[in-house]
């Protein structure tokens, strides 16, 4: 079960939009529709917010914060990914050291592609 905060307040943002999705991998995922989430860390955007990749505009429709725990296959698919355990090895392959902890939580972004 996720966490959904979108009816509370958020904490301020930690980082920008326009650092959502920066690795190249990843834009490709979004533009091809593969990719409709980003997990951080932090805190990037907020509901509503425009993020904006090689002219294509996406915007935010969820922020929440979930445990690493509670991914589930599904949550990997929203990252491009077919299983939590490709997704978990990709973010420690760009992470070397890192612990992949069940407690740890992460911020959730999900997006979809604005049809101008």
């Amino acid at each position: 079960m996720s966490n959904h905060e979108e009816n509370q307040t958020l904490p301020p943002k930690t980082c920008s939009i326009d650092r959502l999705v920066t690795m190249p991998a990843d834009v490709e995922k979004v533009l091809a529709g593969k990719k409709t989430a980003t997990r951080r860390n932090g805190r990037y955007a907020d509901v509503g917010e425009i993020m904006e990749l090689e002219g294509k505009k996406f915007r935010v429709d969820s922020v929440y914060s979930q445990a690493l725990g509670e991914l589930t296959d599904e949550h990997a698919r929203q990252e491009g990914f077919e299983t939590v355990e490709d997704y978990k090895q990709s973010i420690l392959s760009y992470h070397p050291g890192m612990p992949w902890l069940p407690q740890m939580r992460v911020w959730v972004h999900e997006f979809s592609p604005v049809n101008d």
